[in-house]
């Protein structure tokens, strides 16, 4: 099965970087927005927001099931059903962009994540990324992430390609 996510890039300054994505999903924007913006919508394919105040200054904190992982920070943009961003420790500014796709009841998320690490944090986070991503086309679905079922071999086999850009061009 082809994968449903292109790619991500990256842009790299010193020792900060920054990952990007263009994601087409086969939902209105509306329906993205609840998932990237919610407690409930991020619990299905991102992290548990223990603390989500959705607007501009507000606090966040998220949680990731599938590790000890957990941030904090302020969220740092906000324009309802157009852009979140979360600007969090450990994992720098995370930006999410929506605007309608080409079709009708399409969006396209353009996503930004900027933080300062290694190249081998670079490729954690692209690869990181990417498997979310995956998590939100089929929570999109109503299958919403199992993370017990999460598997650290399928990640590493996702890093493995992105350390050798071993991406099909089509």
């Amino acid at each position: 099965m082809a994968d449903p996510i292109p790619p991500g890039t990256t842009e790299t300054r010193g020792d900060t970087h920054i990952v990007r994505f263009a994601v087409g999903l086969d939902h209105p924007v509306q329906r993205v927005w609840l998932a990237v913006s919610t407690p409930g919508g991020l619990r299905g394919w991102l992290a548990v927001a223990e603390v989500l105040e959705a607007h501009l200054g507000g606090a966040v904190t998220l949680r990731w099931p599938n590790t000890d992982t957990v941030v904090s920070g302020t969220v740092t943009a906000w324009d309802v059903e157009r852009i979140v961003e979360y600007t969090v420790d450990v994992h720098g500014r995370i930006r999410l962009h929506l605007e309608p796709g080409g079709a009708p009841d399409t969006t396209v998320l353009r996503f930004a994540n900027e933080f300062r690490g290694t190249d081998d944090v670079r490729l954690d986070r692209l690869t990181g990324w990417h498997d979310h991503f995956t998590y939100l086309v089929d929570a999109l679905e109503g299958k919403p992430a199992d993370w017990s079922a999460w598997s650290r071999e399928r990640w590493q086999e996702l890093r493995d390609r992105y350390e050798a850009r071993d991406f099909d061009a089509t």
